[in-house]
């Protein structure tokens, strides 16, 4: 029997145990939420964090990351929803069904982030520098959930990896045609590549004030550019380029120029230990921070909210 010469189509993205549905696309997205989680947790500490700061942080960013990046997809894709034969509100809604648009969930994570930072009293630079390998390490995994759901491919082809595509699921054109550039699938490859990177080049140059968040920022947008310049679903475009290309463009740029700068202000790595926590008090970051900070009141701060590094390293 010959093996197929293409990536096959799963025969289906839901299951059931009992009346509970469990939709593959959810429950990866799932996944890569506690991986990144358990690692970002790990590399906190290595940096001198608590135990359990990151889950702190995590049940404010994930929530507003989440909804932050539906809403990116509804306004960006609002024809979907909202034109004449759209699925409407209630299709709005309907996060299961795919449709989560990135640069909404970092914006919106980073929102939740800041405000837990705030009441942590954490530096959010140094907490987002330990953050970003987890952070595209899951979406590396929640790429796969676009396979389940037969989307985001790219253009037609017929290499050996490429993606078989029912019919019901082929766009409007495309009927034709049986096999697709697997986009996800490069864009979860590239992730993990970028994933790589980060930790190589964390431990060769000790990134730091937020610039190596920044890096994964400017490879990811590298990387999305031509992956996105391949798909074919329809979206919006701005002088023939699609509104996500604009946006990795933009968003790529500025997160070097970011790291430019702040190479220049601050180079190295902050110092930081964060102090332990009170298990009596109902915002014991916040109330051990508050205690190590009346102790130096004395003490210059950085722009991070925490004292500046005073050791000579390898400017990043």
């Amino acid at each position: 029997m010959a093996l197929p010469v293409y990536i096959p189509s799963p025969e289906t993205g839901e299951w059931a145990i009992g009346p509970v549905p469990i939709r593959a696309y959810a429950l990866l997205i799932l996944i890569g939420m506690f991986v990144g989680l358990w690692l970002t947790n790990r590399r906190w500490q290595a940096r001198g964090g608590q135990p359990g700061t990151a889950y702190d942080v995590a049940i404010w960013a994930i929530p507003f990351g989440i909804v932050g990046a539906r809403i990116y997809h509804v306004l960006t894709d609002w024809q979907i929803y909202f034109a004449d034969g759209g699925s409407g509100l209630v299709g709005a809604v309907r996060i299961w069904d795919g449709g989560l648009g990135i640069w909404g969930g970092v914006a919106a994570g980073a929102l939740g982030a800041w405000i837990a930072s705030k009441r942590l009293h954490i530096p959010l630079s140094r907490f987002a520098d330990a953050a970003a390998p987890g952070v595209v390490l899951a979406q590396a995994i929640g790429r796969i959930g676009n396979y389940m759901n037969q989307e985001l491919f790219g253009r037609p082809t017929d290499v050996p990896w490429a993606l078989e595509i029912s019919p019901e699921n082929r766009p409007a054109g495309y009927e034709q045609f049986e096999t697709f550039h697997p986009t996800f699938l490069y864009e979860s490859l590239w992730n993990l590549g970028v994933f790589a990177v980060l930790l190589w080049a964390d431990r060769r140059w000790r990134i730091g004030y937020g610039r190596l968040f920044a890096l994964y920022v400017a490879l990811y947008c590298s990387g999305r550019v031509w992956i996105e310049a391949m798909r074919i679903d329809t979206v919006n475009t701005i002088a023939g380029l699609r509104l996500n290309v604009w946006t990795s463009i933009i968003v790529g740029i500025a997160a070097v120029i970011f790291m430019v700068i702040s190479a220049r202000r601050h180079p190295g790595r902050l110092d930081y230990q964060e102090p332990p926590r009170h298990p009596d008090s109902p915002d014991s970051a916040a109330d051990g921070a508050a205690g190590t900070q009346s102790q130096s009141a004395t003490t210059e701060e950085t722009s991070d909210g925490a004292p500046p590094d005073r050791t000579s390293e390898a400017s990043s």
